[in-house]
């Protein structure tokens, strides 16, 4: 068959690591942005206070989330690498070793004996590291830690997320405030999770049900919290 009719398959696994981020960022900016929101207006704020408890929020929160998602992410990153330097170590100090133990990883996958000696030998002989890195640590360069890529991601979703409860205050009367959050904020998330879902080829409606209720019980405790200690701001 010609390079050209043959079928390029797309794997949702290579979009794993930033779409984990993106999607976290963005689902925390919407529900943390609204719920500050909705607390702050049920105290009976007025709208420059409620701009500035957002938008404040949305500081601290892409600022969290960034700093977070890179101790986290690099803290998995440092643990890659020092397994990686351990089996660079053996490689060089013990070669045949390593070599009979990939070969046996092969045997367990199902390859004959002579077969999975051969294929060991080869991929050694090929890049050693590389091989011993996929078949026996399970890394590869596309599930990989990347500290930089996570905190971007998750710093630029959440600011996208925090903006859009921001734009509902902005654009309604302090009256109203509550309400119209609430429900932008709701209609968002659910459309975050019908993109993340169809992303990473899951089920849409469970992914849909699962974020907004999560994200109402979030603004309805915060709600209730400024109802029960707010007082209003002169």
């Amino acid at each position: 068959m010609a390079q050209s009719e043959m079928q390029v398959e797309n794997h949702f696994v290579d979009r794993i690591g930033w779409l984990r981020a993106a999607v976290l960022g963005a689902n925390d900016g919407i529900v943390s942005t609204a719920s500050l929101i909705t607390g702050v207006a049920s105290a009976g704020a007025g709208h420059p206070e409620i701009l500035l408890a957002g938008t404040a929020g949305l500081v601290a929160g892409a600022m969290s989330m960034a700093a977070g998602e890179y101790v986290s992410v690099s803290s998995q990153s440092d643990s890659e690498q020092t397994d990686l330097g351990r089996e660079r170590k053996e490689l060089e100090t013990q070669p045949e070793f390593e070599l009979t133990e990939l070969t046996k990883i092969y045997v367990v996958r199902g390859l004959s004996q002579p077969l999975a000696r051969q294929v060991a030998q080869e991929l050694t002989r090929h890049n050693a590291l590389e091989a011993h890195a996929r078949d026996e640590l399970g890394l590869s360069e596309l599930i990989q830690s990347k500290p930089l890529q996570a905190a971007g991601s998750s710093a630029a979703a959440f600011t996208v997320g925090a903006v859009l409860p921001l734009a509902a205050v902005l654009a309604s009367p302090v009256a109203s405030v509550t309400l119209v959050t609430t429900v932008v904020s709701l209609l968002a998330l659910a459309i975050l999770g019908a993109v993340s879902a169809r992303s990473g080829g899951s089920p849409i409606t469970r992914a849909v049900l699962r974020v907004t209720f999560w994200g109402a019980a979030a603004m309805a405790a915060t709600a209730g919290v400024g109802l029960l200690f707010g007082t209003t701001v002169a």
